[in-house]
């Protein structure tokens, strides 16, 4: 996220607070598909998008007064995103959180530690091609996210360990993994 783009976000966000409705609207029209898609990939539910992501618009907001604008808009929203995907994902129980552990019940997403990266032409591509979106698929949906919050929707590393409430380091070697999971689908 350039410093462009928060800056533009927080003209709007000032705009919104002194009553231009239409500042929240030109807000929504810049992240509704990333939020929507990045709520697909949280909770593989199309049923629930069009409410989830509603929700998430609605908290934000309500929300906006609150909003520390020496932050990342982007990075604050996303975070709403997922904290409500999480929150329908509990009501629902559709996801058991007891999946993230081994055998041992230690939580595995803690404990990555790779660090071999996907080769460079592969990063590099700034559209994912149909090739690489099949090769997502067959990387664990926990990959699959970070991978596409980075390469997609541009959030540094720093960002998405906010976003997603995990230490830096944790999502650095996450990322790690990611890559070489990913890495691993083309050596098939």
């Amino acid at each position: 996220m350039t410093e462009q783009e928060n800056q533009a976000d927080r003209e709007l966000i000032e705009k919104n607070l002194d009553g231009d409705g239409s500042a929240f609207s030109e807000l929504v029209g810049r992240y509704l598909k990333p939020v929507y898609n990045f709520l697909f990939t949280l909770t593989g539910d199309q049923s629930t998008l069009d409410d989830l992501t509603q929700i998430t618009f609605i908290k934000a907001w309500k929300n906006i007064h609150s909003f520390d604008e020496s932050k990342s808009f982007k990075t604050w929203l996303f975070t709403i995103a997922k904290n409500t995907a999480y929150d329908h994902l509990k009501k629902k129980k559709t996801v058991p959180f007891s999946a993230f552990a081994d055998e041992e019940g230690r939580n595995i997403l803690e404990e990555i530690n790779e660090d071999k990266p996907l080769p460079d032409e592969i990063l590099e591509r700034a559209d994912l091609s149909q090739e690489i979106e099949k090769k997502l698929e067959e990387i664990p949906a926990r990959y699959r996210m970070l991978l596409l919050l980075h390469y997609k929707d541009d959030f540094s590393l720093q960002e998405i360990s906010q976003i997603l409430e995990k230490p830096y380091n944790t999502i650095k070697s996450q990322h790690s993994r990611a890559l070489q999971s990913l890495r691993q689908t083309f050596d098939k």
